[in-house]
């Protein structure tokens, strides 16, 4: 497990924001919503994207979906999102992914997986879970949503943890998220704009390559 914490904590030194895909369940019964949405990705992942999680899905087609997305892309550091049950973390496992993030705090979610020996990032937004957490030895923790955070954590008190922040965020709120002590931020639904990618995202990234 510290190999994996260690090797995620270097993307986040390297690559300062993370993609979230969230699919509608009739991308995996539309072969041509699929074939867009996979153009997507290449295009993102062409333009330097190292970063990129996909929500989970009760689905069967979710695995075949992201599988594909691991086997096209094998370099990307590749997770899944929206953890809420043991399921979810079991089809993570299957596919090999590097990481997942928690929707929500869940310590026998945490639990469960690290007996599978996976990478589960807490999502947490009060004080109460985040002493617990840090109690458990969570070293990378996301803030979500960000908005709502307790306003009795101030994540500058916390000098050995990577904090990421999550809900709502678009990549011209990085460097502000960035200022305030965030090691990286997840953007969202905020990443297209008329169901087009947002063009200041290939900006970002043709920056920083």
């Amino acid at each position: 497990m510290k190999n994996k914490i260690d090797s995620f904590r270097e993307c986040l030194k390297k690559n300062s924001f993370f993609l979230l895909l969230k699919l509608n369940k009739d991308i995996y019964f539309d072969q041509t919503k699929e074939t867009i949405t996979n153009k997507k990705i290449e295009k993102l992942i062409n333009s330097g994207l190292s970063n990129l999680e996909i929500s989970w899905s009760e689905n069967s087609k979710w695995l075949e979906f992201v599988s594909s997305v691991k086997l096209k892309f094998p370099k990307i550091n590749l997770g899944s999102a929206s953890i809420v049950n043991k399921k979810s973390i079991d089809d993570s496992l299957k596919i090999g992914l590097n990481f997942s993030m928690m929707k929500f705090w869940d310590k026998d979610l945490l639990l469960y997986s690290r007996e599978k020996n996976h990478l589960l990032i807490p999502g947490i937004k009060n004080i109460d879970d985040l002493k617990e957490a840090i109690n458990l030895n969570c070293r990378i923790i996301k803030i979500y949503p960000v908005i709502e955070k307790d306003e009795l954590i101030d994540i500058r008190d916390y000098k050995n943890i990577d904090f990421i922040a999550a809900g709502g965020l678009s990549i011209n709120n990085l460097d502000s998220y960035k200022t305030l002590g965030y090691k990286s931020i997840v953007v969202g639904k905020k990443a297209f704009i008329n169901n087009e990618l947002d063009p200041n995202i290939f900006k970002w990234l043709k920056q920083v390559k």
